[in-house]
């Protein structure tokens, strides 16, 4: 059986690339009995950000109310990640950057058969890498080493292409009333919203299957 799961995510939540690895352990327990398409949606978790992004500390200083409180969240999500085989080093990132550019390159990705990789590139430059994703070339290197055709990124990041992308995947959170994310669609029917263990995962799975038995 197909299965179709729909992610709505921001490249620089780091709760989406949680998400994403338990989705990966959901999908790949069922040991390829069911091909799972999976599809990133852009989510912006700052709109009004900047085009050149904002300090780190300053940003989550405000929203968290001090940097202390950021680093003991940060201390969370690391051990969280840990236990999921990701390194998240917030040490290393000195930007909390604007994500349109991202989202359009890993919507340019999906037209081209290389979206999970370019996602995954993305997450590992800016979690783990502390690599700045607002600018453009750093983007494009990070997407071309994932299989994104370098000279196809250039161009489309010096045009407007995919900018509608992003008012589009506004109007299908407000269908789905997504909050936050990560926020994930099984076959259109199930929604979860979090990043779930895998269980939950395979249990929508299930659920959805039986559905269509």
């Amino acid at each position: 059986m197909n299965l179709a799961v729909d992610v709505v995510s921001d490249v620089i939540c780091p709760w989406c690339y949680i998400g994403k690895r338990r989705l990966e352990k959901a999908i790949a327990s069922l040991d390829g009995q069911h091909d799972v398409q999976v599809h990133w949606h852009p989510f912006q978790l700052n709109p009004t950000m900047p085009k050149e992004g904002i300090s780190r500390k300053v940003y989550r200083t405000r929203k968290f109310g001090s940097w202390e409180r950021s680093m003991e969240l940060d201390a969370q999500v690391i051990a969280v990640g840990e236990s999921e085989g990701i390194h998240f080093a917030f040490d290393k990132s000195e930007t909390t950057p604007n994500t349109v550019d991202a989202h359009r390159l890993v919507w340019l990705a999906d037209q081209n058969g290389c979206q999970d990789a370019v996602v995954e590139a993305l997450f590992r430059a800016y979690f783990t890498e502390g690599k700045d994703i607002s600018k453009r070339q750093r983007l494009i290197d990070v997407t071309a080493e994932a299989g994104l055709d370098r000279q196809a990124a250039d161009t489309m990041l010096n045009s407007d292409d995919g900018m509608d992308i992003i008012s589009n995947a506004r109007e299908m959170s407000q269908r789905y009333g997504v909050t936050g994310v990560p926020f994930f669609i099984i076959d259109q029917k199930i929604t979860l919203s979090g990043a779930q263990q895998a269980e939950t995962f395979l249990e929508a799975f299930r659920q959805v299957m039986d559905s269509s038995a």
